[in-house]
């Protein structure tokens, strides 16, 4: 792909017809060239955070190196003298428990992050400084071997990663009310989302094809480990981590070149007290607007939800189902694959209808694939019982990643957009800081509530209840949130 190309002719965005919420239609010579050619540079930019950003959640969070962990812990707790069947659910608990804490970290700093970059009219030095720190963290998740050596500073490193990730992406979708007009941005973030999954597609293949090994100890293709990594210490696997963050310190570079601040906006040294002010009075304000209370309520509760899949997906099918890395990195692949169509498909959905109807409709598939989570496993579906050796639920499952692929990018897009039309520009990063405390205030509740039903079924299946349960309180929320915003009511 040129990087130069323009992103109408590439993701369906028209991107000529404007400069950010308000702007005039631009008209012919050459200072409308250069500002036109400016734009799309700076949207290209502001995609490819996404696509060298993704990985992280694709490879680290889902598919590789949660499995890995997942696989690593349960040995080693084998090795201490646990049951296999206890030892895989306190994997799974232990890893919900770094999320929670996790969780909480983003919840209660991203508000406050977000309203000192406003107050300071600076977002690029903190998602440069926080993007830096990610990749540091993930670089030392080679550390993990395999008889379960720095594990605990493994599940540290990659949290804490997480955590800086999510700091640097918040702020980042504060850039989205100055990329085009209020008609645009559906689409906008519809193909910055679809961008970003085709990153995470392309990195899924190359771990597979190069590096993450099988139990015979090939990769994907039947060949060893590139650069002479060792199979039997599971450095192919391992090299997850590298990966990640090469990945995201070489994909910057667009960003860094080309997305800049809105020169509009002053820049200033705020005060503490003053910022901790500013962001009160924000946070009266939403309390009194019923469409954005409503909305940030809804999305706190299913992108709770939807992390939640995200998050224990590859573990499932670790735990559950029994697959293998190379197995997992191929429903990985599906996922990935779906997520980028459909997201692309909901950012012209979304422009066409607006985004609560692709909301909705994202929700719904996901309460259907939780129902299937919830009722499978090896042995039976919904109570049936299945053949020794079914592949029944191996294939729904493959279905199941296409729908959390697909409607999950759709649904985070959707959400993103809805969140643009409860935004005032000049407070775009602070409202964004409250849709990112909105989507991790109760970060913590889904994978508590997964580890308590887990501990009181002592199933991996039925710890997944509560997920189904924050998607429907979600969609009875959404009901009040008024299509076009709080501008329209």
């Amino acid at each position: 792909m040129q990087m130069r190309s323009v992103p109408g002719r590439q993701s369906g965005i028209d991107t000529g017809s404007g400069t950010g919420a308000g702007s005039r239609h631009m008209k012919g010579g050459e200072a409308d060239k250069v500002q036109t050619t400016a734009l799309r540079k700076r949207i290209w930019g502001w995609f490819f955070f996404d696509w060298a950003q993704q990985p992280y959640a694709t490879l680290g969070l889902t598919f590789i190196f949660a499995p890995y962990f997942a696989a690593v812990a349960t040995d080693a707790l084998v090795a201490q003298g646990t049951s296999l069947g206890d030892a895989k659910v306190d994997a799974q608990n232990l890893w919900s428990s770094a999320q929670t804490i996790a969780g909480l970290i983003i919840a209660f700093s991203a508000p406050f992050l977000g309203a000192w970059a406003d107050a300071s009219g600076r977002k690029r030095p903190w998602i440069l400084a926080f993007s830096m720190m990610a990749v540091l963290c993930a670089g030392m998740l080679w550390t993990l071997t395999p008889d379960g050596g720095n594990l605990m500073l493994a599940l540290t490193l990659f949290w804490v990663g997480f955590v800086f990730s999510e700091a640097a992406f918040n702020l980042n979708n504060a850039f989205l009310p100055d990329l085009g007009t209020a008609e645009q941005i559906g689409r906008i973030s519809g193909g910055a989302t679809a961008f970003g999954y085709w990153g995470g597609v392309l990195s899924l293949f190359a771990m597979l094809i190069f590096f993450a090994e099988n139990e015979s100890g090939t990769t994907l293709v039947g060949i060893a480990p590139v650069f002479g990594l060792d199979p039997e210490a599971r450095e192919g696997t391992r090299f997850v981590g590298p990966f990640i963050a090469l990945w995201l310190a070489i994909f910057l570079i667009p960003f860094v070149l080309w997305t800049r601040e809105n020169p509009a906006i002053n820049r200033k040294r705020p005060r503490f007290r003053q910022v901790l002010a500013e962001l009160w009075s924000s946070i009266r304000r939403v309390s009194g607007e019923p469409s954005t209370r409503a909305f940030l309520l809804a999305s706190l509760f299913y992108r709770d939800a939807l992390t939640a899949l995200y998050a224990y997906g590859g573990i499932y099918a670790r735990q559950v189902l029994d697959w293998q890395t190379i197995q997992i990195g191929v429903f990985g692949i599906i996922a990935a694959i779906a997520a980028a169509i459909l997201s692309w498909v909901g950012g012209i959905a979304d422009q066409r209808l607006g985004p609560k109807p692709v909301i909705t409709f994202s929700i719904w598939m996901m309460l259907g694939v939780g129902s299937i989570i919830v009722g499978m496993s090896r042995e039976a579906i919904f109570g049936f019982a299945l053949p020794e050796g079914s592949n029944l639920p191996d294939i729904l499952f493959y279905f199941c990643g296409a729908a959390i692929g697909g409607a999950g990018g759709a649904l985070y897009s959707a959400s993103r957009s809805m969140m643009v039309r409860h935004t005032r520009p000049e407070n775009a990063a602070e409202s964004f800081g409250l849709f990112a405390f909105a989507g991790k205030a109760t970060a913590f509740l889904a994978p508590a509530l997964i580890t308590v039903f887990g501990v009181i079924t002592n199933s991996n299946q039925l710890a997944f209840l509560p997920v189904i349960f924050l998607f429907i309180i979600g969609l009875f929320l959404l009901r009040y949130v008024h299509p076009d915003g709080e501008r329209a009511v």
